[in-house]
This record gives C-alpha cells, sequence and structure tokens, in this order.
C-alpha cells in the first residue's frame, strides 16, 4: 500500500514556487489542482539548490517552477534548476492588495510564486547570463557617473559658501578648467583656507578619477554590446550605455518577448487607454522598465536633432498641431518597434572598414570629403570608424571614393 502511495506521487505534476534571498531560498511545492503539498528552507549555496531541486523532484514530476528575482537573488537557484533541465519562469512579487488580503511571509510568497506559475501568470523565461557581463560594466559606469556628479555638486556648494578670496578666484571657473585647476592646488594660508582647499582639492582629483574610470568601463562595455548585439548597437542614436540599458532590459533572451507591443509596454512606451463614459482617449504608460523608457527618449532626443527622417516627420506633425511631448510619444513608440526587431533578429551592418583605407589611398582629406557631401568632418570621421551609422552616407560615400 506504502509503495502505491508514493508510486503515485512520483507520477502526479507538481509546480514549484521560490521566494528567494541573500542567504536563504524558501520552496513550495502544490500539485496541478493548486492544493498545497509541502514547503521548506535551504541556503543558497550549491548544496542548498541540490536539495531544493530534490525536493521539489521528490513530490512528483515538475512542470514548472516560479521564481521570484530570477536575476537577482534567485540568480543561482534558476541557474541550477534550468541546468537539471527544469522549467523555470520569472514571477513578479504579488500585488499590494493580495499582500494586504493574505499577509506576508516567506511560504505565503513560494506558495503565491508556485500558483503563479500554475494559472499561467507568470511566464516570462528567466533573463539568462548572456548579458550578465554587460550588467555589471553597465552598474559599475552608471555608478561611476553617479558619484562624478556628486562630487562636482560638493565642489559647486563648497565654492559658494568658501571664504571670499577662494570664491573669487576660482567660483568664476567652468567644467574641465576648474576641476584641472583645483586638482593642482597647494593649500596655503590660515587654518580655514588650508581646510576648504584641501576638500576643493581632493574633490576634484576625484572628479578626474572618476572621469577617467568611467570612459575606461564605457569604451569596454561599447566592446561588449557591440559584440552581443552589432546591429542594436549600430542603430542610429544608440550609444554603448543606451543599447546596454536595452540589453539589460530584454534579458539577452529573445523568448522573453513575445511581441514588440508587449516589449514596449516593457519598456512603458506602450499608450494605455484611459476611457470613460463620454471620454475616449489613452495616456502614456507610466508602468514598465523606467530605464529602458529613458533610453528610448534619448533615442528621440538624438534622432530629433541630428536625423533627416526624423527631423521631417517632426515637422509634419508640428505642422499637424502636436505638440513636442506628444511627437516624442509617438517617436518612443516607433523606435521601441525599431529596437524589438534589433534584439529579437539579426541585422546584418554593411561594412565601413574600407572606407578610411579608401580615402587615404585617393589621398583626400576628410575636410575635402565633408565639403563635397556638405557635411561636418567629424560626420565623415565618426562614419569611418564606426561611431555614427549611416547606410545612405556611406554607401554614396563609397561610390564616390571608387569614382575619385
Amino acid at each position: 500500500m506504502t509503495s502505491e502511495v508514493v508510486e503515485d506521487t512520483a507520477e502526479q505534476d507538481v509546480f514549484g514556487g521560490v521566494d528567494s534571498h541573500a542567504d536563504t531560498i524558501h520552496v513550495a511545492v502544490i500539485s496541478d489542482n493548486g492544493g498545497h503539498l509541502a514547503d521548506a528552507e535551504f541556503s543558497t549555496t550549491a548544496a542548498g539548490y541540490a536539495a531544493a531541486l530534490a525536493f521539489l523532484n521528490a513530490h512528483g514530476q515538475v512542470t514548472a517552477i516560479g521564481v521570484e528575482g530570477t536575476s537577482s537573488y534567485g540568480a543561482g537557484f534558476t541557474r541550477a534548476a534550468r541546468s537539471a533541465g527544469l522549467d523555470v519562469v520569472e514571477v513578479n512579487r504579488p500585488d499590494r492588495a493580495e499582500r494586504r488580503r493574505v499577509g506576508k511571509s516567506d511560504p505565503i510568497d513560494a506558495y503565491a510564486a508556485a500558483r503563479a506559475a500554475l494559472s499561467g501568470r507568470a511566464s516570462s523565461a528567466p533573463k539568462d547570463d548572456t548579458v550578465a557581463g554587460i550588467r555589471a560594466l553597465h552598474n559599475a559606469a552608471r555608478s561611476a557617473i553617479k558619484a562624478r556628479t556628486a562630487a562636482l555638486n560638493q565642489i559647486t556648494h563648497l565654492l559658494f559658501t568658501a571664504p571670499e578670496t577662494i570664491r573669487a578666484r576660482y567660483g568664476q571657473l567652468k567644467g574641465a578648467d576648474r576641476t584641472d585647476t583645483l586638482a593642482r592646488l597647494r593649500p596655503t594660508g590660515d587654518a580655514v583656507h588650508v581646510a576648504v582647499l584641501t576638500a576643493l582639492k581632493s574633490l576634484a582629483r576625484r572628479v578626474k578619477e572618476l572621469t577617467a574610470e568611467h570612459e575606461e568601463l564605457i569604451k569596454t562595455l561599447d566592446g561588449e554590446v557591440t559584440a552581443h548585439n552589432p546591429g542594436l548597437r549600430a542603430a542610429y542614436g544608440v550609444g554603448p550605455d543606451t543599447a546596454a540599458q536595452l540589453l539589460v532590459t530584454a534579458g539577452g533572451n529573445p523568448d522573453r518577448m513575445r511581441t514588440e507591443a508587449s516589449f514596449a509596454a516593457l519598456c512603458g512606451a506602450a499608450p494605455v487607454p484611459a476611457s470613460s463614459g463620454r471620454t475616449n482617449r489613452h495616456r502614456l504608460s507610466r508602468g514598465g522598465d523606467r530605464a529602458a523608457n529613458a533610453a528610448l527618449y534619448r533615442i528621440a532626443l538624438v534622432r530629433m536633432s541630428s536625423d533627416p527622417r526624423t527631423r521631417d516627420y517632426v515637422a509634419r506633425q508640428t505642422a499637424a498641431g502636436r505638440t513636442k511631448k506628444e511627437i516624442i510619444r509617438l517617436l518612443k513608440r516607433a523606435i521601441a518597434r525599431e529596437m524589438f526587431r534589433c534584439l529579437t533578429t539579426t541585422v546584418t551592418v554593411p561594412g565601413i572598414a574600407d572606407l578610411r583605407p579608401l580615402r587615404q589611398a585617393k589621398n583626400i582629406t576628410l575636410t575635402a570629403a565633408a565639403r563635397h557631401f556638405g557635411v561636418w568632418p567629424a560626420t565623415i570621421s565618426t562614419l569611418e570608424r564606426g561611431i555614427r551609422r549611416d547606410d545612405t552616407l556611406a554607401h554614396t560615400y563609397r561610390d564616390w571614393l571608387n569614382a575619385a
């Protein structure tokens, strides 16, 4: 009789749920009809993950496992579960209304994650490890620039309250001139002057160090992003920081994004119905990944300032009576559609490596080439180095060089 019970248990389909933390994970198991079977806590170590998987498999055939934080605290368990051939889905935390109704604890959250996997409410594939390096570099670069901004603000406010002689001498300097001058200071004078000048010198040196650190990180990040998705990096207006943010948002896994509309919603760029009664309208989405939304905004601004097609579009929409905010919303939605294609399909990037050698072989200067096409020399230079993508100009430029 006991063997029959064990056999029935082993053959039933079960769903797992995991509430992850820094040191522990809480694992819950439910049947395919939602009944609670068991839950237990395990450590966030290789042995703990193995024990958690054995605990799940002991209760039946695991159909899917819902995990909170698949790219944070649950990353280790997610890797272990996927290596074991189990299906893992990403689970968002329970909404506030449900949490107020049923309370919060590790078992409650674990069972909620399991029910989300069972119902299909959680169906997104977890972020994979292909963008882990890009995420790390991106976070480091962002922290460097934030620390640099904080140091610059400290210098500004310190000069506001500094003694008049210091304020008159250094308060009018701006940008790199001020930072370079303050970094070379040799504090002299009374105790107050020495203290203030020492603080300014320390902050200025910190700014210079963080600037160099950020430039080095961005250079490395650019190489990683270009190698991972050259089509995305080559898109007009997409720099290394913007491309990295979009890759981190997408998770490096095309299976996470089924349609371009879902990606637009993920980026907070999809219009949301806001109709009621006689009112029929849409509003901007306030959800989604706000960092990804900011990335789309930066791309839109770059294209509005320098892309001829976008400038023509803005002119037409302005003539039609739309405001700048409405035009940017439309642009972000269109850019989200383009970014989705770059993230989910292989985009061929035309080669430009032959342009500079061809120009040099013809003994043509950057200034002469730029004058012929009516652009700045920097435009030709960035095109030759692959910093700016303009396929039409590249083809025309190559034909002109061959005919010269």
